[in-house]
């Protein structure tokens, strides 16, 4: 265990709470108001029966980070509500209910590598890639007299997700998404 400021927390990370448990980050976010504290607001699972729960911390407030074991695994495929990755070191299948990962399932690619920490031999979360390169399948037109400049459009993704783009990115297009909120980073470099 080591203790780590709150706004460090990122999801997949396992940190153990004044009650003991060990509790899975699926989501943080760092809040810096005009006026007041800045605080983190943390979603996560408990990972001894999968209660979803939310706290909120100052950012600077110090939290107990659990250290358990992290192995490089190549995601496979999705059966059902299991979703299967291999151990590349040793070719081990591992079997990983659908919501250790959660809403982050959605970014999972054929042979993408996440790390996945394991308490006790169990999958307890699942940290993918902060950035994946998707296609646009669907994008509005441009509207005339719209500039680079001015306001994203809508644009559908291949993995079924919508995000804002610059008005000059077509449908076809490969674009690089934030995985913390399905936001336009930029356009890919093939």
């Amino acid at each position: 265990m080591a203790k780590v400021i709150a706004s460090s927390l990122r999801r997949g990370n396992v940190v153990e709470m004044p009650d003991g448990r060990l509790y899975a980050v699926l989501k943080a976010e760092n809040f810096h108001p005009g006026k007041g504290t800045p605080v983190t607001n943390v979603e996560m699972r408990r990972i001894s029966d999968g209660t979803k729960t939310t706290e909120r911390f100052k950012t600077t407030e110090g939290v107990e980070r659990a250290f358990v074991e992290q192995i490089a695994h190549t995601y496979l495929y999705e059966d059902g509500d299991t979703l299967i990755f291999m151990n590349g070191a040793n070719y081990e299948q591992v079997a990983v209910p659908k919501d250790v990962i959660g809403e982050a399932a959605v970014y999972l690619a054929e042979n993408m590598e996440v790390q996945i920490s394991l308490y006790n031999s169990v999958p307890i979360a699942v940290e993918i890639p902060t950035r994946v390169v998707l296609e646009i399948v669907e994008t509005d037109a441009v509207t005339k007299g719209q500039t680079a400049s001015s306001s994203y459009k809508p644009a559908t993704l291949t993995n079924g997700l919508r995000t804002m783009v610059p008005p000059y990115i077509t449908a076809g297009t490969k674009i690089v998404v934030l995985t913390d909120d399905g936001s336009y980073v930029e356009r890919a470099k093939e």
